[in-house]
């Protein structure tokens, strides 16, 4: 298969799954995720369903899915025929495929039988690593494009740093999808403070709430100081090119800090949360998915 064709057809698969994930996330704010009743794949037993709002943002993020599927499994396919010697390209297509296949059946267990908000999250964390393995295979496609490439080095340590900063930023989105699904959005009203107290009274909705704020904190604080010690090993000439890649995963994640402070605000005055909460997720999904390729990049070329 040429390779332009092969090119477009990653970058049609990476940015559907970007409509898939914020289709999922406009269900989830506005509510819509019973609006096809518990029939599935139809609507109310129809294969065109009612024009009501709910059910058209449902089936519309059904019909999105399922578009976007048959994409991942052509681009699986052929990856699979004419790519399958590049272990890369081969493990990122099969990973879009595998966690998009999960969601899927998530999303149609959801329907059938209502779950709880702890399983509702994770629906979501599985979306954004099917988003992060399709960036990665368009990634993998433009790196091997160049012909200049220049040699990249990770200190020793730094994929440690990497994969554990990964791990916690899952969760810490985990988190921010819990609460979202909790509807626990208001339990601290105001930003910084929670309640206008810095540590609030704890109760079910306050509290996870103020953990994902802490948390959020606590990563800003460990990815600067992971940044300081790569642009130190830099200085040494211990790394090469990882440095700037770091300082814009901490400005994404500064970002997303400021983000979730105006859909607070947002929340504290009754405004309209859609356009704040899609935005939130978007500096989310862009956050992952940089620190998904640095981590795998930091494992590639780390130094032995």
């Amino acid at each position: 298969m040429r390779s332009r064709r092969y090119r477009i057809l990653a970058w049609s698969t990476f940015v559907g799954m970007l409509f898939v994930l914020l289709a999922g996330a406009i269900v989830t704010q506005t509510g819509s995720g019973r609006g096809c009743g518990s029939d599935w794949p139809l609507c109310h037993g129809k294969f065109i369903p009612a024009y009501t709002l709910e059910s058209m943002i449902e089936y519309s993020h059904r019909m999105i899915t399922g578009i976007v599927g048959l994409l991942v499994l052509l681009t699986f396919i052929l990856t699979w025929f004419h790519r399958r010697e590049h272990r890369e390209a081969y493990a990122y297509a099969g990973g879009t495929l595998l966690f998009t296949v999960i969601q899927a059946l998530m999303g149609a267990a959801a329907v059938k039988w209502p779950q709880q908000p702890a399983v509702m999250a994770l629906h979501f964390g599985i979306s954004l690593l099917a988003v992060s393995s399709s960036m990665m295979l368009v990634l993998w496609i433009y790196r091997m494009k160049q012909t200049d490439r220049q040699s990249v080095q990770t200190p020793p340590g730094f994929a440690v740093w990497a994969w554990g900063i990964w791990v916690f930023t899952y969760g810490v989105i985990y988190l921010g999808a819990f609460i979202r699904h909790r509807k626990a959005a208001g339990g601290c009203i105001g930003w910084p403070l929670c309640n206008g107290r810095l540590v609030p009274d704890f109760n079910e909705v306050a509290g996870v709430v103020f953990a994902h704020r802490l948390a959020a904190v606590l990563l800003f604080i460990l990815t600067a100081i992971w940044a300081l010690l790569v642009r130190r090993a830099e200085r040494r000439n211990q790394a090469s090119g990882t440095g700037t890649a770091v300082s814009y995963l901490l400005l994404c994640i500064l970002f997303q800090i400021m983000s979730g402070a105006w859909l607070t605000a947002a929340l504290d005055r009754g405004d309209e949360l859609l356009f704040v909460s899609l935005l939130h997720n978007i500096i989310a999904t862009i956050l992952f998915s940089l620190l998904t390729d640095i981590a795998i990049q930091s494992w590639i070329y780390r130094r032995k």
